[in-house]
């Protein structure tokens, strides 16, 4: 196993609150799981995570906080995402809908759309995302 310092960076939204929030989430046990679109991997021209992937979870200050390890990869299209990944977000989630929601916010602001080089980058049923879930670890592991 490689040592913390060795592995890849996992970054959560962008620096800021949201990436703070989430950050907490993971470190209570509260956010198991994560969503991704399969065109950021294709963009940045990297592959799709792996179960077993380990990562260094990093906060908005780019401070190593945990790892992440992954235990399952699914790919769908956003419009068959289930409640069980939306709850396991950790962002109080109580529906679809409301994952659906808080998600397209992102994809659809501008951030994003910037990170994506496309000013109406836009989500639909048929985007298809990439689910993740995780455990997180303590760092040296």
């Amino acid at each position: 196993m490689p040592e913390s310092s060795e592995l890849p960076v996992s970054e959560y939204a962008f620096p800021g609150p949201l990436r703070d929030q989430l950050v907490a989430a993971i470190l209570s046990g509260e956010k198991t799981s994560t969503t991704s679109l399969v065109v950021q991997y294709e963009l940045e021209g990297e592959p799709l995570p792996a179960v077993g992937d380990r990562a260094v979870v990093i906060d908005s200050n780019d401070a190593p906080v945990c790892i992440e390890e992954i235990t399952e990869v699914r790919e769908v299209r956003v419009a068959d995402v289930d409640l069980a990944h939306a709850i396991a977000e950790g962002e109080g989630f109580t529906s679809v809908a409301e994952w659906r929601s808080g998600h397209e916010q992102f994809w659809h602001g501008d951030e994003f759309r910037a990170a994506m080089g496309d000013p109406d980058f836009t989500v639909d049923d048929e985007t298809r995302a990439v689910l993740v879930t995780f455990r997180a670890l303590p760092l040296g592991l």
